[in-house]
């Protein structure tokens, strides 16, 4: 999580989409006076526990502010961010709904923004598998997670939308030391 924050303008907009328990967004908020961070999430009870969080850190709705949005969201088109974030939520939708959402969100990039999409490497192929288990129990024994579907998205996938909606794409691999195959795909808007 160290390393998205690191990536993120130390001033301006967030957007955190899939902010679960909020504790990216917090962590962002945390790090910069300078931002204002806005986490959505589809899991009321989820937001409530980030809710409680924020607070307890003393932060208020001008810093950081949580809103549940509807599983078909995308972010307003006549708003643009300093930057997006997504961390661990498009293998939940299936390729094409998570493609689709991140092509949104791309729009939602003002110039000089950033796109941040945190996921797990396929190609890794070992670690993806696991990734998938755990994904799979998370979802389907245990509910901790809502989502009908664990499909890993492609990284070159990720990237091709993120390109074609004119951002430079770098990877940051972030797997190392770590059982799960976790990657940065960082896209500047130029």
């Amino acid at each position: 999580m160290d390393a998205v924050e690191q990536e993120l303008p130390d001033s301006g907009e967030v957007l955190e989409i899939g902010c679960g328990h909020g504790l990216f967004s917090l962590t962002a908020a945390l790090a910069s006076h300078d931002r204002r961070v806005i986490g959505t999430d589809i899991d009321g009870a989820k937001l409530v526990e980030a809710r409680r969080a924020a607070q307890a850190a003393g932060l208020n709705q001008e810093r950081l502010e949580f809103q549940q949005v509807e599983a078909d969201w995308r972010p307003p088109s006549d708003h643009l961010y300093d930057a997006v974030v997504i961390i661990d939520v498009l293998y939940l939708l299936g390729i094409s709904a998570a493609l689709n959402l991140v092509a949104a969100a791309a729009r939602a990039v003002k110039p000089g923004g950033r796109l941040l999409v945190k996921e797990m490497d396929t190609t890794l192929r070992a670690k993806a598998a696991w990734c998938s288990t755990q994904e799979l129990i998370s979802t389907k024994l245990t509910r901790v997670t809502e989502g009908e579907t664990v499909q890993l998205v492609p990284l070159d996938a990720l990237r091709a939308v993120m390109q074609e909606a004119d951002l430079e794409v770098t990877t940051q691999a972030l797997d190392r030391g770590y059982v799960h195959p976790h990657a940065l795909l960082i896209g500047q808007r130029r």
